[in-house]
């Protein structure tokens, strides 16, 4: 049986890296379980911000840490898919306008706000009321930080989630990509696609050939090392998957019997159990990001994980 748990260390404090002239990321170490990267760009008319975090302690500090930088107001916040390590913290940006594709509200609103979870240890999530998107677009929407401009874009088909958008900056070939990408972490495909991931890197992030990427877990990157390893990463699920169908075992038992290989050092590693679950749903004809039973997966990866709450410091 492959599995992976965390050491107790607490993670490193917060990175603010400036990535182009007036554009920084703000990465938070070490990228697992609700510990999401952000970050936001700096215009004469204010401040664009791309995610928040999950908690009310980290989201605090990235407010206070755009402060660092400008006294200017932070105008627009996009988010870029649901999930509540991006938006949880919405309601700390004040009168910011919240940006996102239709989806991610809807899906925000189902899932709730913060709260103690079932499979996942518990941090401190604070006092943190739900602030949905309120403007919303289908296909993506153009933002300008003065004469930069900041390409909203959806990706077209469930991958991650299904309400996934990209945050582009032409003429700094910059990508902020959501969590498309985990560099150096396990992606996380269970509301999503698989499939529908793969098409995503291969014929929409891949082809904008960004020179810096600012993914939603791990460190900027420059070159297309990490969306490669994604890409072998999501064929090797997939590949599992195929074979584990066909000898008619569970999603839990194809990725106990699974040496997980190169991608064993990745944390999360119960992950590929999520992502089988919904591997195993498009092959028997499931559409992208399809309804299954995500509460059944979640089980399957704590049994995984030793049968401990999955890990979380945020």
């Amino acid at each position: 049986m492959s599995s992976q748990t965390h050491d107790i260390t607490v993670p490193a404090p917060p990175q603010l890296q400036e990535v182009s002239d007036g554009i920084y990321a703000y990465v938070q170490p070490d990228g697992t379980w609700w510990i999401n990267n952000t970050g936001f760009a700096v215009g004469p008319q204010g401040v664009v911000a791309v995610d928040s975090c999950s908690t009310e302690r980290r989201t605090r500090a990235l407010v206070d840490t755009i402060s660092s930088v400008t006294s200017a107001p932070v105008r627009t916040l996009v988010n870029t898919h649901h999930h509540g390590d991006h938006t949880w913290g919405n309601a700390l940006f004040g009168s910011a306008t919240i940006v996102a594709h239709e989806r991610a509200r809807e899906e925000m609103i189902a899932f709730g706000p913060p709260r103690e979870l079932p499979f996942w240890e518990n941090p401190d999530w604070g006092s943190l009321p739900l602030d949905p998107p309120f403007l919303t677009f289908t296909d993506g929407v153009t933002l300008h930080v003065g004469d930069l401009r900041a390409e909203v874009r959806h990706v077209g088909t469930p991958a991650h989630t299904t309400n996934d958008s990209l945050v582009w900056f032409p003429e700094r070939s910059t990508l902020f990509c959501g969590d498309l990408i985990f560099n150096g972490g396990t992606p996380f495909l269970l509301m999503g696609s698989v499939a529908g991931a793969i098409d995503v890197l291969e014929t929409v992030v891949a082809p904008l050939g960004a020179t810096t990427t600012i993914p939603g877990h791990g460190p900027v990157f420059h070159d297309r090392a990490p969306l490669d390893a994604s890409l072998d990463y999501l064929r090797f699920v997939l590949d599992i998957a195929e074979r584990g169908r066909a000898a008619g075992v569970t999603p839990l038992r194809a990725a106990q019997d699974t040496d997980l290989g190169r991608f064993a050092d990745w944390p999360d590693a119960e992950r590929i159990v999520g992502n089988l679950h919904r591997a195993y749903a498009e092959l028997a004809g499931v559409e992208r990001g399809g309804p299954i039973d995500v509460i059944a997966a979640l089980s399957d990866m704590v049994t995984y994980n030793g049968g401990k709450p999955l890990t979380c410091r945020a």
